[in-house]
């Protein structure tokens, strides 16, 4: 079932433009949530912005966001004086650079997006741009306000439609060889490289979402259901489970004797996963 658009405006290349909407690509609607309450009163617990030295309750009017130039002295920040930085790109998604499809590392992804036109009279511009970004093999870089806050933004020719990125800003993203460089890059030993590759070839599969279920949405259920059923045992079955099941690695020492190990059997298919 498609959902609420996220985010209604244009899209627009040079002189072309279309309405589009953006529709978030991830849902968290499934997820277990829980909310705070006081324990005596079954009453939901509210959250204040308390001063930290009087422990006063902060009206609204009086609450201001600021930058710490130093310990505990800081530069006020006015709405229109932030608002006054803002890019016009609050409606419109407008493409004003390309690169090539693969040059983009996925360090800088973040959220995605569905894009898909908002009326049939936009659609033909919308399929001209989709498909011409698919022939050349690039992607549209440009930027939008989302959450109000400037985001760089990357667009994908995605099936029939694109696929909005929010990318991070570069200095949000850490350099790698900072870390690859505590790496000794030393020459591999190459039977254990193939036998390593015998395991890889042995357990690959087609990709399935079922890949990436969440079992701990299934326990934390069970707790749930066994809660409210007002079970007479000391814990919920799910939790002894869990300790059972849970065994702390052991450290492997001999990686040739854990990796004929590994290839004794061969291991079985995974069973398909019903959908429920």
């Amino acid at each position: 079932m498609a959902v609420r658009p996220y985010w209604k405006g244009y899209l627009k290349l040079s002189l072309v433009n279309c309405p589009v909407i953006l529709s978030p690509v991830t849902s968290e609607g499934e997820k277990v949530k829980f909310h705070t309450i006081n324990r005596k009163t079954n009453h939901r617990i509210t959250t204040r912005y308390i001063d930290a030295v009087s422990e006063k309750v902060v009206d609204k009017d009086d609450q201001a966001r600021a930058y710490e130039k130093a310990e505990d002295e800081y530069v006020i920040m006015e709405d229109d004086e932030l608002d006054a930085v803002k890019l016009e790109s609050a409606r419109t998604i407008d493409i004003d650079e390309f690169a090539p499809a693969d040059s983009i590392e996925w360090t800088y992804f973040e959220s995605p997006y569905f894009v898909t036109p908002a009326d049939e009279v936009g659609e033909e511009a919308f399929v001209v741009i989709r498909q011409a970004m698919a022939d050349a093999d690039v992607v549209g870089i440009a930027r939008l306000v989302i959450n109000s806050r400037e985001r760089a933004v990357m667009l994908q020719p995605w099936d029939a439609g694109i696929l909005l990125w929010t990318l991070r800003f570069g200095d949000e993203v850490r350099d790698e060889d900072e870390y690859w460089k505590e790496v000794d890059d030393k020459p591999v030993d190459k039977k254990m490289l193939a036998m390593v590759e015998q395991l890889i070839e042995e357990r690959t599969t087609t990709w399935s979402d079922d890949m990436v279920e969440d079992p701990v949405q299934d326990r934390l259920l069970d707790i749930i259901k066994q809660k409210q059923r007002k079970t007479k045992k000391d814990r919920p079955k799910a939790d002894a489970e869990r300790e059972e099941d849970v065994e702390a690695p052991n450290n492997v020492i001999d990686l040739m004797a854990a990796l004929k190990k590994s290839l004794e059997g061969k291991p079985e298919a995974p069973a398909k996963k019903t959908r429920r």
